[in-house]
């Protein structure tokens, strides 16, 4: 996969570009009325969703932490406290999440986030060559391949997609 210089990037392209990570960005017009950002970019791409992850923000035991998965799937918050060591999970407050990532709701990046913070990447990205995540806007994916994005994030991989 061609490495895609990207001036005047995201944060997370700036951080794929300093970390030499082969990359490619796919950008496509967003319509505002989609209902699911990811399941948008899986069909206007066309990708099959399972290799399309979502960055969701989570609060366990008190401290925000990152969980990527599939478009297709749901996140297991069971799964993911299990992952972390937590008693418990719960979806993080959209403003709070906005806040930590220094990024907008359907445009949240695992990569080049403000805070790093704890990060579980669902074990099914291992099964694709490449995954697509946000490039850190609406309308814009970046592909590159899962081992670069659990190094980069320096994530956990575990089963918390369902």
């Amino acid at each position: 996969m061609p490495k895609k210089k990207t001036a005047g990037g995201t944060p997370a392209t700036v951080a794929l570009d300093a970390a030499a990570v082969p990359f490619t960005v796919h950008e496509y017009a967003h319509d505002p009325a989609a209902s699911s950002y990811g399941a948008e970019a899986a069909e206007v791409l066309g990708i099959p969703p399972e290799r399309v992850f979502k960055t969701l923000l989570a609060e366990t035991d008190g401290a925000l932490a990152v969980a990527v998965v599939p478009v297709s799937g749901q996140l297991d918050l069971k799964a993911l406290a299990a992952a972390l060591g937590a008693k418990r999970a719960a979806m993080a407050d959209p403003a709070a999440a906005e806040r930590s990532t220094g990024y907008v709701l359907g445009g949240i990046s695992p990569l080049g986030q403000r805070k790093k913070l704890r990060t579980v990447v669902d074990a099914t990205a291992l099964d694709h060559p490449t995954v697509y995540v946000s490039a850190g806007k609406r309308g814009m994916e970046v592909e590159l391949a899962p081992a670069d994005l659990v190094r980069l994030t320096n994530a956990k991989t575990w089963a918390i997609g369902r």
